[in-house]
């Protein structure tokens, strides 16, 4: 059994800086890190303008860590969310989910005052 999967099995997601991810999250984002091997690499999870609805999620791995980013440590995996973007995702879930139709991350935002039929888009 996968040690990090032990550790979570009770817990339901991590609220971290009013961001919360799902074990579903957790565990993918760690797979993705390990498999990369390299111990600098981390998942950045931004918000910028775009989209349909006028802004888009985006989700990167990066090296650098900037002086204003907000740092998510799980065991396994390290995200960080720049101060710009936070404002836009605080109080978001961040989850993977895994369908038919394909899998891939997602963020629930209560800020949304509107979002665009694929979900990758929102607007404020």
């Amino acid at each position: 059994m996968n040690p990090l999967l032990f550790y979570l099995r009770d817990i339901y997601c991590v609220n971290t800086y009013m961001i919360n991810l799902t074990n579903s999250a957790i565990l993918k984002i760690a797979d993705i890190l390990a498999e990369e091997n390299n111990p600098q690499l981390k998942l950045r999870t931004y918000v910028q303008g775009g989209g349909c609805s006028g802004f888009s999620y985006g989700f990167t791995l990066d090296e650098e860590q900037n002086e204003d980013d907000f740092v998510v440590k799980q065991p396994g995996m390290t995200m960080l969310v720049d101060a710009m973007s936070m404002q836009y995702l605080q109080g978001s879930t961040v989850d993977y989910v895994e369908e038919l139709s394909g899998s891939n991350f997602t963020i629930k935002n209560p800020n949304a005052q509107s979002t665009c039929g694929c979900g990758s888009s929102f607007s404020v």
